[in-house]
């Protein structure tokens, strides 16, 4: 992995696609999907990988244009952070989908289980390859964790969700370790429902982590969010679920900050941790100045110095408008380069 200056800045994972890639009023007019909604690609089906590809240098040049230090190739082929994964895998009926409750207290289409989990090959390992080949600078590949996606299925061949989310966790562990083999630098799991289920997560949430962890070589993070800006309003002031991560194997654990207000005394509880800082809202399109997203970085010096820090977004930037996007990205590398001098 290529040397990082202190305080490094990163997006969690998506950027914003391209109008021309995919429909985006229709993709903010619903909830994000679970299982596949092809209708919302503008591009024919024959040329909606090289069109995909495309979209993917731009947020990659992007992402470096902005001075960004760790990059993804934000999650641009994806209709959202989970269901490019989890429709892959054996087991699930995409064709004849559930239903099942989402974080925003509505009911979602999502995908039905009706056998054994399992990969039938590596889902992402090539689009690490591209990154990979497009960048000389670190980069980061993300991953639905085992507990979030056991939340978004209905299951019609598990007993419970307990054991299907240790099925996912079997799935995402080779995942893992087969990017980390492709050159992925740092491979994050998306574990959001660890935050909007806490009783469950802590039943057995934190149980599929560790194993979708286990014998991982590699430097690892977890992010944990309140849900999109965009479909989720309302941000409380704390975790439901963050201190319990403090013995989990992951390196780094990430959290937001800036559209909540978070109290960062919670850092405290994860002291052996990088945290990756969210410090940019994703609730409205205005660009931050860099000394505001300097000061919110400040805020957590008191718990975390920073050598454990990286600065990044509040969450995925998919919601946003592009000039939006890229605007927020300069202001997190002006606000490092203040904070570095």
């Amino acid at each position: 992995m290529p040397e990082l200056p202190p305080l490094p800045t990163s997006l969690v994972g998506s950027y914003a696609q391209p109008d021309w890639l995919i429909d985006r009023a229709k993709l903010a007019g619903r909830l994000p999907p679970r299982v596949r909604v092809k209708e919302l690609w503008r591009v024919a089906p024959e040329h909606l990988a090289q069109a995909q590809d495309d979209a993917t240098l731009l947020a990659i040049r992007a992402q470096e244009e902005a001075g960004l230090d760790i990059l993804t190739d934000g999650e641009i082929r994806r209709e959202s952070y989970s269901n490019h994964f989890a429709t892959a895998l054996d087991g699930v009926d995409v064709d004849n989908p559930g239903t099942a409750m989402d974080r925003a207290g509505k009911t979602n289409t999502v995908p039905r289980i009706t056998g054994p989990i399992s990969r039938p090959k590596p889902i992402e390992v090539d689009d690490v390859r591209f990154l990979r080949a497009h960048t000389d600078r670190t980069i980061k590949m993300t991953v639905p964790g085992p507990f979030t996606m056991s939340q978004q299925v209905q299951s019609d061949f598990y007993p419970d969700l307990e054991a299907a989310a240790m099925a996912y966790a079997s799935v995402v562990n080779a995942e893992v370790k087969d990017l980390f083999a492709a050159g992925a630098d740092i491979v994050q799991i998306d574990e959001p429902y660890l935050q909007a289920r806490p009783e469950a997560a802590r039943e057995y949430g934190l149980r599929a982590l560790n194993a979708a962890l286990e014998g991982v070589t590699g430097t690892t993070a977890v992010h944990l969010c309140f849900g999109y800006a965009a479909i989720v309003h309302e941000r409380p002031s704390g975790y439901s679920f963050l201190p319990e991560l403090a013995g989990c194997p992951a390196d780094q654990i990430s959290i937001e900050t800036a559209q909540s207000g978070l109290d960062l005394g919670v850092l405290a509880d994860l002291s052996e941790k990088t945290i990756i800082l969210g410090v940019i809202d994703l609730s409205t399109p205005e660009v931050e100045t860099p000394e505001l997203v300097a000061e919110r970085v400040r805020r957590a010096f008191p718990w975390a110095p920073p050598e454990r820090l990286v600065i990044a977004t509040d969450c995925g930037m998919k919601y946003l408008p592009r000039d939006s996007a890229y605007g927020k990205m300069r202001a997190m590398s002006a606000a490092a380069t203040l904070l570095r001098t």
